[in-house]
């Protein structure tokens, strides 16, 4: 069983932080497609920090516009990302002018919602980190994530390969031996 196999098991025990974080009833409105969950509930989803205060969604196009038309004293304009904020909900058109339909891809989908895939939260998080490098948050939360793929994804023969011949690397430029007689992994 592959680690991806592994971690969608715990993708659905962790549905249940979801659940006790969230009810989109209180906004009055029907979604033309799932709200899809990014940010802390996202990260906090994928165990790999809790949460704040705030909820943070992707929504359509479309239902932007439901949600701008019935809370038209809760819309705000973040460089030309448009979103409206009602409570503890932030429901955002588009983060970095990237829409509902690029984020939504591979997502995990539940019953009213769906969860950011763990690449594009990734990516996200990249984005966030190299726009915003002064805001503490954003470089603790990429380098959250960046140890979190490091542990979860790579290769425990390849880490194993590299920590035997850790020595030979620091003492060359770079870390690059050439022609090297090492034993295959």
């Amino acid at each position: 069983m592959n680690n991806k196999n592994i971690n969608n098991i715990k993708y659905i025990e962790n549905e249940f932080v979801i659940k006790n974080a969230i009810d989109l009833s209180v906004l009055g409105v029907c979604f033309s497609s799932k709200p899809l969950i990014i940010g802390g509930l996202a990260m906090e989803y994928y165990g790999i920090r809790k949460k704040g205060n705030d909820v943070d969604f992707i929504v359509t196009n479309d239902d932007y516009e439901v949600l701008a038309e019935k809370y038209p004293n809760n819309r705000v304009d973040r460089w030309g990302d448009l979103y409206v904020s009602v409570d503890n909900l932030e429901l955002l058109r588009s983060i970095y002018r990237l829409d509902y339909d690029f984020y939504s891809v591979e997502a995990i989908e539940y019953e009213e919602y769906k969860v950011i895939s763990i690449e594009k939260l990734f990516f996200m998080k990249m984005l966030a980190n190299s726009n915003q490098p002064e805001v503490e948050k954003h470089v603790t939360d990429f380098r959250l994530m960046w140890n979190y793929f490091l542990k979860t994804f790579q290769n425990s023969n390849y880490v194993a390969y590299a920590m035997e011949h850790q020595n030979q690397y620091v003492n060359v430029p770079n870390g690059m031996i050439y022609n090297g007689k090492y034993s295959a992994v």
